[in-house]
């Protein structure tokens, strides 16, 4: 199962942050299919790879109490391909979506980790 982590803090206001993010997953070809304010999973649309490729993300938002203005988004994308090659789909699918997070115009990225 190849699977991959990200770690993003943005300043952005509370009310902002959620409909950005549902953008930019709807961008990057991924439907949102739960979501509880604090957390969010979304799923690639099916059709144009294999479903054994079809890639799903989670994402876990913290908004720390003591900056309100600050937010840390967790986010986990996963999907049931064995990550032989270091180039897969999930590889990719986590590239494009981090791109879409740090070039976003909706807030200002103040820290990012990958892992």
């Amino acid at each position: 199962m190849a699977r991959y982590t990200g770690l993003f803090i943005v300043a952005v206001s509370p009310d902002l942050l959620r409909q950005s993010l549902i953008e930019i997953l709807q961008e990057c070809h991924l439907d949102v299919i739960y979501d509880t304010g604090d957390y969010i999973m979304a799923r690639e649309i099916p059709g144009e790879v294999p479903f054994g490729k079809l890639v799903t993300v989670e994402v876990l938002i913290d908004r720390p109490m003591d900056t309100p203005d600050e937010v840390r988004m967790n986010f986990v994308m996963k999907n049931e391909e064995l990550p032989l090659q270091l180039d897969n789909h999930c590889r990719q699918m986590f590239d494009s979506l981090s791109e879409a997070i740090a070039e976003s115009n909706e807030w200002q990225l103040l820290e990012t980790a990958a892992g």
